[in-house]
C-alpha cells in the first residue's frame, strides 16, 4: 500500500497585496467623501451668508425709499447701520444717495454679513444699484376731496387710481379698497371732526389725542397708499407703503373747492319755469336747454328723456331723472365743462340731484362731462351761506343732496355737495366727488376721469424704476 502524502501549498502574499491595493482606495474614497462634504458645507455657508447680506440689503432700500418719502433731502445712512446682531453674526446696510435730477435719485446700498459677529471683515457683502423717479399727484386737483364729515366706503366700493383728501374720517367695510397692489395712491386725514357730542358751538376742529383715530379699517377692507393722518397709529390692512408718519403740513385741513355761486347768477340770460315746454321733458322726449338758463322750480324728467346741456345751468329746485333718462354735454362745449347749480334739498335728504336705473350724465366728443354743485344746507342762510360751521355744519354734513344709485352714471363729470352729503351706490361710476361727507357703496366706482376743481394735494412720491444688483 502506498500512502500519498500532500505537500502544503507556498503562501504568495495575496491577501497582503489586497491590502494594499483596497486600503489605500478606501482612503481615497474616504478623502474625498470628506472633502466633498466640507466643500458643500463651505457652499452652504456662503450662500447662507450672501442670503442674508442680500436680505439685508433688500432692508436697507425699502428703509431708504420710505426716509426719502419723509424727506426728499435724505442724504442717506453716513456709514453702516446694524440691522441684526447676536453672539455668532451681524448685519448691515450702507444706503448712498445720488442726485441725479430734481426727479431722480440713484440708490447705492451695500448688505453686509459679518461671521463672527466681531469680524472686521465682511463674509458676504452685496450690492445694490436702485433708480428712483419723483412721483408728484395732485399738482393740479384732486379726485375725491371731502369736508369735516369724511369718507365713507362699503360693499366692494372701491376708489381705484387718484388722491384722497380728507378733512374729517375715513371709514372702510366689507371689501371696500383705495388704490390697487399695483397702483397706490396718497391718503390724507386731517381729523377735523371734533367735538364729537353736542354741544357744537366751536365745529369744526381737529381733534386732539385720546379722541380716537381718523381711519377705521374693517377686516377684509384694504389701502394700497402712503397713508399720513393726524392721530393714526394703526396700520393694519394698508400697504404699498401704507401708513406714514405725517410730513410738514400733509395732515392739515385743506381748505374745500370754492365756486363763484354769484357770477353764474349774474350770467343768467334766460329764466324759464320747470313746466315750461322749452324744459320739461317728458317720456322718450328730447330738449336742448339753452346756456346760462335759470329755471325755478323741481325737474322731473321722464323715462328715456334725453336733455342736452348747452351751459352753465341754475335750477332753483331739485332734479329727479326718470329711468334711462340722459343729460347730454353738447359737441359745441368742447373741453369747457358746463355747471348745474343746484338749490333744492331737504333735511330728509330726498331732495337735490336724484340720479339712477340707468339714467346718464354724457360727455361730449371731447370727453367733457358736466359739473354738478348743490349749494342747500340745513340753515336759514341757504342756498347763498357763504360760510358755515357750528352746528349748522354739522347737522348739514350728513344729509344727502346728490344722489346716484343703481346703474347711474356720471363718467368724466363731478359730483359736487357744497355743505351735505354724496352718495353713490349701486355700480355708479363718476369721474370726481367732493362734499362735506362723501359715502361710497354698493360696488361703487370712482374712475378718476376728471378732477374736482379748486383742490389742490400737491405731494411727491419717490417710486423705484430699476434695480440692479452689481457684482
Amino acid at each position: 500500500m502506498f500512502i500519498f502524502k500532500r505537500q502544503a501549498k507556498k503562501q504568495d502574499g495575496q491577501v497582503l497585496i489586497t491590502l494594499v491595493i483596497v486600503v489605500p482606495a478606501l482612503i481615497l474614497i474616504v478623502a474625498a467623501y470628506m472633502s466633498l462634504s466640507v466643500s458643500n458645507y463651505q457652499l452652504a455657508r456662503r450662500d447662507q451668508f450672501r442670503t442674508m447680506a442680500q436680505m439685508t440689503a433688500d432692508a436697507g432700500a425699502d428703509y431708504a425709499i420710505e426716509q426719502i418719502n419723509l424727506d426728499g433731502n435724505w442724504p442717506g445712512t453716513a456709514g453702516e447701520t446694524t440691522l441684526q446682531t447676536d453672539s455668532t453674526k451681524k448685519t448691515t446696510y450702507e444706503v448712498t444717495v445720488a442726485d441725479n435730477s430734481s426727479t431722480n435719485k440713484t440708490l447705492t446700498v451695500v448688505g453686509r454679513t459679518y461671521i463672527p459677529a466681531g469680524s472686521a471683515s465682511a463674509s458676504s457683502t452685496v450690492t445694490l444699484k436702485i433708480d428712483l423717479d419723483a412721483v408728484t399727484s395732485g399738482t393740479g386737483p384732486t379726485s375725491v376731496s371731502t369736508g369735516v364729515g369724511g369718507l365713507i366706503l362699503n360693499n366692494n366700493a372701491k376708489i381705484s387710481g387718484g388722491d384722497v383728501v380728507v378733512n374729517g374720517k375715513i371709514t372702510l367695510s366689507n371689501g371696500a379698497q383705495i388704490g390697487l397692489s399695483t397702483n397706490s395712491v396718497n391718503v390724507r386725514s386731517a381729523h377735523q371732526s371734533c367735538p364729537a357730542s353736542a354741544p357744537y358751538d366751536t365745529y369744526p376742529q381737529v381733534c386732539g389725542p385720546g379722541n380716537g383715530e381718523p381711519i377705521t379699517l374693517g377686516t377684509n377692507a384694504r389701502i394700497y397708499a402712503n397713508v399720513q393722518a393726524k392721530n393714526q397709529t394703526t396700520g393694519t390692512n394698508m400697504f404699498n407703503p401704507g401708513l406714514v408718519a405725517c410730513s410738514g403740513t400733509n395732515c392739515d385741513p385743506v381748505s374745500l373747492p370754492t365756486y363763484d355761486r354769484t357770477s353764474q347768477k349774474a350770467a343768467i340770460t334766460s329764466t324759464y319755469a320747470s313746466t315750461d315746454s322749452n324744459i320739461a321733458c317728458g317720456n322718450n322726449e328730447s330738449k336742448t336747454w339753452p346756456a346760462n338758463v335759470k329755471i325755478t322750480g323741481n325737474i322731473t324728467t321722464g323715462n328715456n328723456c334725453t336733455v342736452t346741456i348747452s351751459g352753465d345751468t341754475w335750477i332753483t329746485g331739485s332734479v329727479t331723472m326718470g329711468n334711462g333718462a340722459k343729460f347730454v354735454v353738447s359737441n359745441s362745449l368742447g373741453t369747457t365743462m358746463p355747471t348745474m347749480m343746484l338749490d333744492g334739498g331737504n333735511t330728509s335728504g330726498t331732495g337735490g340731484f336724484i340720479f339712477g336705473n340707468n339714467s346718464q350724465i354724457v360727455p361730449n366728443s371731447s370727453s367733457t362731462g358736466m359739473q354738478v354743485v348743490s349749494f342747500w344746507s340745513n340753515s336759514s342762510c341757504s342756498p347763498d351761506c357763504a360760510t358755515l360751521t357750528g352746528t349748522e355744519l354739522h347737522d348739514s354734513q350728513n344729509i344727502t343732496t346728490i344722489n346716484l344709485s343703481n346703474n347711474g352714471s356720471a363718467p368724466n363729470s363731478i359730483l359736487w355737495s357744497h355743505w351735505t352729503k354724496v352718495q353713490v351706490s349701486n355700480n355708479g361710476a363718476i369721474g370726481a366727488v367732493a362734499g362735506q361727507t362723501v359715502e361710497l357703496g354698493a360696488n361703487a366706482i370712482i374712475n378718476f376721469t376728471s378732477s374736482v376743481p379748486g383742490s389742490d394735494n400737491l405731494v411727491t412720491t419717490w417710486v423705484k424704476r430699476g434695480y440692479m444688483r452689481i457684482y
